[in-house]
């Protein structure tokens, strides 16, 4: 006998197991209860009570070791609290002892030797302060739980957003559960996900990667490795502010892998280079500010080291700062010296005297600095940029005066093949056989959903830059290769005198605005998204600001550009359009926004590095770009961004080229192909692959007779045959909402208008108790084309719903269409007639057993003719209790009082349940006055006790109070 495939069984026993075989002691549900002290409780006080005591023996004993539990108990139940719980769990939270007139730090976890803590599991973790709710695996250290883990069904469809959704909905109704917890999980054997606790956002949950992909058993003992996991809550959660807001992610396995990498080369007596390429979007901030701590730390082995955090934007310099204080008053990096570089003065007094910590520099701090200013060997400099960040003779005066410095550069981009992309490979990667200390691929964070694709559509030929004009002035000069930042291709476009009139002449200016507004209003507006518009410079900037306002609301575009002390007089029309510095401030937090302006950004140079805004979908590009340039550029559009619970996620990022640069991918990017193939791929494959899904769409149309609903039905009763069809449907939706509008959509509107129509019905018909899904129900256009074609196209009704009564019911029995027809036709009718009788009366619904019956019907448990009478028999049942009550002349309240008491057996059932109505009747402010309750609760026990006898008298009442309340909703809604 098989196995059934259940959650409980398939997954959530099995981590169990799992846990168990590498050190996770399993506790049954009853003990953990017992020993957390009921339902209310969060923590097994015993446990933790003898961890403390053993692990501070010098600090506390069995009287002072209770404050330091309540406390841990009682952090308050929000992301401050777990802030708090972090730091006990780090060791940082202290306790003043009068015998020594000082605070004492409380070790509540062994890190340097794990066999001295206790790592516990459990399951069924019930939690029933605030609104009860159960989480399915919970593990704990030293009594305090660290993980919650969701296990799901494999055969649910969508089961990881379903569990975030619960992880999410968990959070806001029951706080106490995530109060000390770290992180959580989500599985459902093939997949398993992690995430911060406090932080449910959809971009934030991340696919933990075993070399045995699928092995759950893998996953499981990975992740929950007793030495791993304590690192994790070691080292790897991270509290910061943004935006004066505090917040809280966990480092992903490529940050972490980078971090200990870097951390272990710093170590290394005998090497003093490394490089490590993350691809943009993926976190490397993050990466280095962990890394410079990670080595801060290790005062003993490194002698208590300097580590230079050198960036090469004063904007990124702040940014980074602001990150790093955040981080300090929020236990990331606590109790490390932080300094910041404001002047070369300043970085040479901090070099002179010898400064232990963190320091915060750009390089242009190092110009002229002189030799030897500081010969230790534990100085370690991370150098952000490095394609750019040592070039010329910064390089050399960085090396000359810290000539013993351990050099770490870090690059977004991949290493060019040009002599500057090899030198950066000299300078950082010779010490590494493959040039990298550490590597994360374009494709691979396009794998991990840290970044989204990216695709191209070349703008029409009239408005693209003339082929020979580009080549001559711009991919031809040599001087164009290797371009590494703004300034640099600044410097390069001034001198390409004819493509800079041409890109700015007026009727060209004017067409190019009229496109991209149109663009703009059709294909990324009604997706929720944002744009950028990149001129070539800022008069450029000013002229397409002032054309778009033509063609847009005025307060949805703002051009953003660095302001030149003479605009006014040299350049007016710039002047006009810049924007005051603290209003830029402001409409960089709105951009961010969803539906809010502004909904376009032109810019030329500011914010196409350093800015992250999610929501960001297109760039217009009409500025000439070529390698680290270009792709840090159009890396602004990757940031994956999910839109609310159940939203669309952003498939991908959207270039439109103005300029013809990516009909010269070869020359625009000096790059190995290996390193960027496939990552930005032209429009026209997706039009492509929307014809090849059309034609599955057309086979699907013409199995259902052209989308007639008994055809639809009878095809799309196997329910993997259905998921099968929901899941293509909504990867062609996906298309056609990115494609539209076009000309070339003309020939498949009909059949995409019918297949849309099969869609509805199989959702109608099958899915009507189906958790709300992330793509959403329809998207704007696919609704706008359904209702500009009602009656013209799509499947027909059916008007079998449209009266719950006997005759519809026999009329649905005695008709001559197929079981399976029927079985949907009786779905519909008891889900309906159910429905109106529990808004009537309040009665819990009887849809859940017609469900039942369907699903056994769906997975082969029951045959047809079965499944027929039985929902025959649940619809004759309703239906003769809905007319029983319409006969009675009892109001709700007392016909369903009767039927409770019936059921127990009362003998006198119709007049009990009377005088029950007379005494509800007697204290109508029973919900809201004390007495009255008081009152009407006493009558009930006199009546109920002769009826259906003392023992059961509590259970009664209480489901006659429930029913009570239930009606009065029902009457309220």
């Amino acid at each position: 006998m098989t196995t059934p495939i259940t959650e409980s069984k398939t997954v959530q026993a099995p981590m169990i197991e799992y846990a168990s075989q590498i050190g996770w002691q399993p506790v049954s549900r009853q003990d953990a209860e017992s020993l957390r002290g009921g339902t209310q409780g969060i923590i097994f006080s015993s446990v933790l009570t003898d961890k403390l005591l053993s692990l501070n023996p010098d600090i506390l004993n069995p009287e002072t070791v209770r404050e330091v539990v309540r406390n841990i108990e009682n952090v308050h139940h929000d992301i401050r609290g777990n802030n708090e719980a972090l730091e006990w769990l780090r060791g940082n939270k202290s306790v003043y002892l009068d015998t020594e007139k000082r605070e004492r730090n409380i070790r509540v976890i062994d890190y340097e030797n794990p066999q001295n803590n206790t790592f516990q599991v459990t399951d069924e973790w019930t939690v029933t302060s605030d609104k009860p709710h159960r989480a399915d695996v919970v593990f704990l250290i030293n009594g305090i739980p660290v993980a919650v883990a969701e296990t799901k069904s494999p055969k649910k469809r969508n089961a990881i957003y379903e569990g975030l959704i619960q992880i999410r909905q968990y959070h806001r109704e029951t706080p106490a559960m995530f109060a000390l917890p770290q992180v959580f999980e989500i599985t459902n054997l093939p997949e398993f996900h992690y995430g911060a606790t406090w932080n449910t956002e959809a971009k934030n949950l991340f696919d933990w990667r075993e070399e045995r992909e699928g092995n759950f058993e893998a996953k499981v003992k990975s992740f929950f490795d007793t030495e791993r996991f304590l690192k994790l809550i070691e080292k790897w959660v991270i509290f910061y502010q943004k935006d004066d807001e505090l917040r809280k992610t966990v480092l992903r396995q490529h940050q972490t892998r980078a971090a200990e990498r870097i951390e272990e080369r710093c170590a290394d007596t005998k090497k003093t280079r490394g490089l490590i390429w993350h691809t943009q979007g993926s976190g490397k901030t993050f990466t280095m500010i962990k890394a410079a701590e990670l080595v801060i730390r290790r005062k003993t082995e490194l002698g208590d080291p300097t580590v230079i955090l050198m960036i090469d934007r004063n904007e990124l310099e702040g940014q980074l700062e602001g990150w790093l204080a955040s981080l300090s008053s929020g236990g990331g990096i606590r109790g490390v010296n932080i300094r910041r570089a404001q002047t070369k003065k300043d970085l040479r007094e901090i070099l002179e005297s010898d400064f232990r910590g963190l320091v915060i520099s750009t390089i242009q701090k190092f110009d002229d600095m002189p030799a030897d200013m500081n010969d230790r060997k534990n100085i370690f400099v991370f150098i952000d940029e490095a394609h750019r960040g040592v070039e010329g003779d910064l390089g050399n005066y960085l090396t000359g005066a810290l000539p013993y410095a351990t050099l770490i550069g870090f690059t977004g981009t991949p290493v060019d093949k040009t002599a500057h992309g090899r030198g950066t490979f000299k300078v950082f990667g010779k010490e590494d056989k493959t040039g990298y200390l550490d590597k994360y691929s374009i494709m691979e964070s396009i794998r991990d959903g840290t970044t989204v694709g990216l695709k191209y559509k070349l703008a029409p030929a009239r408005l693209t830059v003339p082929a020979e004009t580009l080549e001559k002035e711009f991919l031809g000069l040599a001087e164009a290769e290797g371009l590494c930042d703004i300034e640099q291709l600044n410097r390069v476009l001034e001198k390409a005198v004819t493509l800079k009139n041409f890109l700015k002449a007026g009727q060209r200016v004017r067409r190019v605005a009229e496109f991209a507004a149109r663009h703009f209003k059709e294909n990324v507006e009604p997706l929720g998204y944002k744009a950028f518009f990149v001129a070539v410079d800022r008069e450029a900037c000013a002229l397409y600001k002032r054309e778009f306002d033509k063609h847009l609301p005025p307060e949805s575009v703002k051009a953003v550009y660095t302001k030149a002390q003479h605009d006014t007089e040299a350049l007016p029309l710039v002047a006009q359009y810049q924007v005051p510095a603290d209003e830029e401030k402001t409409l960089r937090k709105e951009f961010q926004k969803p539906g809010r302006d502004p909904k376009m950004f032109v810019v030329t140079d500011k914010l196409l590095t350093g800015f992250d805004a999610p929501v960001l979908y297109c760039m217009y590009l009409d500025k000439p770009m070529r390698d680290h340039v270009l792709l840090q550029s159009i890396a602004r559009v990757n940031r994956p961004h999910t839109f609310g619970e159940g939203g669309k996620e952003k498939e991908y990022g959207l270039i439109v080229d103005f300029i013809g640069i990516f009909g010269n991918m070869k020359k625009a990017l000096a790059f190995d192909s290996k390193d960027v193939s496939g990552v930005i791929e032209d429009i026209e494959i997706l039009f492509e692959k929307f014809g090849r899904e059309m034609e599955r769409a057309r086979g699907y149309l013409k199995e259902t007779g052209g989308g007639k609903v008994e055809k639809i039905i009878e095809r799309f009763t196997d329910k993997t045959e259905r998921e099968a069809f929901i899941e293509f449907f909504r990867g062609l939706q996906g298309l056609y909402e990115i494609l539209s509008p076009d000309e070339k959509l003309r020939g498949f509107l009909d059949d995409y208008t019918a297949i849309c129509g099969v869609y509805k019905t199989v959702m109608k018909s099958f899915e009507r108790d189906a958790l709300p899904v992330r793509y959403g129900e329809f998207l704007e256009k696919t609704e706008k084309l359904i209702a500009d074609s009602v009656g013209a196209f799509g499947p027909e009704e059916n008007g079998a719903e449209a009266v719950v009564s006997a005759e519809t019911l026999e009329e649905i029995l005695q008709s001559g269409k197929s079981d399976k027809v029927k079985i949907n036709n009786l779905l519909k009718l008891v889900e309906k007639l159910v429905s109106e009788i529990e808004r009537t009366l309040g009665l819990a619904s009887m849809a859940g057993k017609a469900r039942d019956i369907r699903d056994r019907f769906h997975t082969g448990q029951a045959g047809a003719r079965e499944t027929v009478e039985n929902l025959n028999r649940i619809a004759r049942e309703n239906l003769g209790l809905r007319r029983e009550f319409e006969d009675s002349g009892m109001s709700a309240r007392e016909f369903v009082f009767r039927l409770v008491l019936e059921k127990e057996g009362d003998a006198n059932a119709g007049e009990t349940a009377a005088e029950m109505e007379n005494l509800f009747s007697a204290f109508p402010d029973h919900r809201e006055n004390m007495h009255q309750k008081m009152s009407l609760k006493s009558g009930l026990y006199k009546l109920t006790g002769a009826a259906v006898g003392e023992k059961n008298e509590d259970r009664v009442i209480g489901e006659i109070m429930k029913l009570d309340e239930r009606i009065k909703k029902e009457v309220q809604g």
